[in-house]
């Protein structure tokens, strides 16, 4: 976080600079406010950037096996320029070296971490275990203590769905 702010004051000061040197050029005939207006455009601008850029920065360090499988993009009203062009605030993956198939009855059931991302003031990460029933579409989410499946939360998947996709056919 401090050297995100460290490079929101450089961006501010360097494009200050160039308020000052367009100033200068213009033989003094721009006015003084100019100088603060362009280091405010250059300090909002390094944000908006930073923040357009944070899911493909954070894809950039998951491993090759990761594969993302949902990404969420919301807007915000103190960030009005999200209403045009939606942010990514989250993304979910699921790592193949954290699968584990095994067959079961003739069912094939794959045990896998799924890790979700969510952009806020520092980010989060959450995972949970799963397992997946790839003949059936089941999804169980797993205890976290003893890996026992909670029954009360099993869902069906669509066989379309990324999520199974994903995990089904990984072969």
């Amino acid at each position: 976080m401090i050297w995100h702010l460290i490079a929101a004051i450089f961006a501010g000061l360097g494009a200050a600079g160039i308020g000052l040197i367009l100033r200068l050029a213009s033989g003094k005939r721009l006015p003084k406010w100019i100088v603060p207006v362009f280091a405010g455009l250059g300090m909002l601008g390094y944000q908006i950037h930073y923040e357009y850029s944070w899911f493909d920065h954070k894809q950039d360090q998951l491993p090759a096996t990761a594969t993302v499988i949902q990404t969420e993009q919301d807007s915000m009203v103190w960030r009005p320029w999200t209403y045009l062009y939606p942010m990514t605030v989250a993304f979910s993956i699921v790592d193949r070296n954290s699968m584990v198939s095994r067959q079961a009855d003739d069912q094939e059931l794959v045990e896998f971490i799924l890790y979700r991302f969510e952009k806020e003031y520092v980010d989060q990460l959450h995972h949970q275990p799963y397992l997946i029933n790839c003949s059936s579409a089941e999804l169980v989410p797993l205890s976290e203590g003893n890996r026992q499946p909670r029954l009360d939360a099993l869902r069906t998947l669509d066989e379309e769905s990324r999520l199974y996709q994903a995990v089904c056919s990984h072969e």
